[in-house]
């Protein structure tokens, strides 16, 4: 099993982690360091360009910069992966994309992956001037044009929505980033099925859905697709666990209890249901970047250790 972090702060979501809405940058670097020291696969930053104002009172108009995050993030760490989760590929034109991937993983020592899905705030595409009605088919050929940008030595794309040509694009990643594609319905499906990995929506579906989601995806993974690696990256926690009480305020019995919890479901419950990644939950009442810190410690320790990272 693999383990991210979702670096907190990077949005402020209404009366979600409150504590994280005052992190300052020494907070963000602390944070990062101790993420770097444990056994954490990687730090996953999420993007939204802007908020549609009815969104706002759900989600909030605080949202960092993707892509500057996990540059950011890339400085102060030297061994976990950046990931993002997820980055809504229409909104990027794939040549000024590929730059940007291709400095960052020549600045990281080659430690970018990527999560992508094709989004769903219409605001967002029309301040954009991009169709969101073809976001799907847009996200398909970006791919397409990135895989070309990154492996051709001459690059070359005509397509639908880009054309690229007679340019030389560098530094290209080697190997290229794997790419993990989001989403819950039949087209994204069948999308993550061509690539390298699959992160399901989990405000959409449940743990006991993915099997046979996992399955169709199998169904529609071509023989070139099949010698590459996949992996399920399960966001959402272990059910029946939680610290209501905060990381700090449990005592060693619901500490006892919280643990056992989280190892039986990442030894067995996850695996069963093709999961082979997921995030670290987060407990609801933790109050603080110190209380944080310790849990993420703790979990390296306590939960990691006992569990084993791949």
């Amino acid at each position: 099993m693999r383990f991210d972090v979702m670096m907190p702060g990077t949005n402020h979501i209404p009366g979600m982690y409150p504590w994280a809405h005052e992190l300052t940058a020494p907070d963000y670097r602390r944070i990062l360091q101790v993420i770097d020291r444990g056994r954490f696969h990687a730090v996953l930053v999420s993007e939204h360009l802007a908020m549609p104002n009815f969104e706002v009172p759900r989600l909030g108009p605080y949202w960092h910069d993707a892509l500057t995050t996990m540059s950011f993030a890339a400085g102060i760490t030297e061994r976990v992966r950046l990931d993002s989760c997820l980055l809504v590929l229409p909104y990027h034109h794939p040549l000024r994309f590929s730059k940007a991937i291709g400095t960052l993983d020549a600045l990281s020592g080659g430690r970018v992956s990527l999560t992508v899905g094709v989004g769903h705030a219409e605001g967002e595409f029309e301040a954009l001037g991009v169709d969101f009605a073809a976001r799907g088919r847009i996200t398909d050929e970006a791919l397409d044009a990135l895989l070309e940008l990154w492996t051709a030595e001459h690059p070359v794309h005509e397509g639908e929505f880009f054309r690229v040509s007679g340019l030389a694009v560098e530094p290209k990643p080697f190997p290229r980033p794997p790419i993990a594609v989001g989403g819950n319905s039949r087209p994204v499906l069948r999308r993550a099925a061509r690539w390298d990995g699959w992160q399901p929506n989990p405000m959409g579906t449940t743990l006991a859905d993915l099997p046979a989601m996992v399955h169709y995806i199998s169904d529609h993974r071509g023989a070139e697709a099949r010698e590459r690696p996949f992996e399920v990256n399960w966001l959402a926690g272990p059910a029946r666990t939680d610290l209501p009480g905060g990381f700090r305020g449990a005592d060693a019995g619901a500490l006892r209890t919280f643990r056992e919890r989280l190892i039986e479901s990442y030894r067995e419950d996850y695996p069963a249901h093709g999961v082979s990644r997921t995030a670290v939950p987060r407990p609801a009442a933790i109050a603080s970047t110190e209380e944080f810190v310790a849990y993420l410690e703790w979990f390296d320790a306590e939960v990691i250790e006992a569990v084993g990272a791949d």
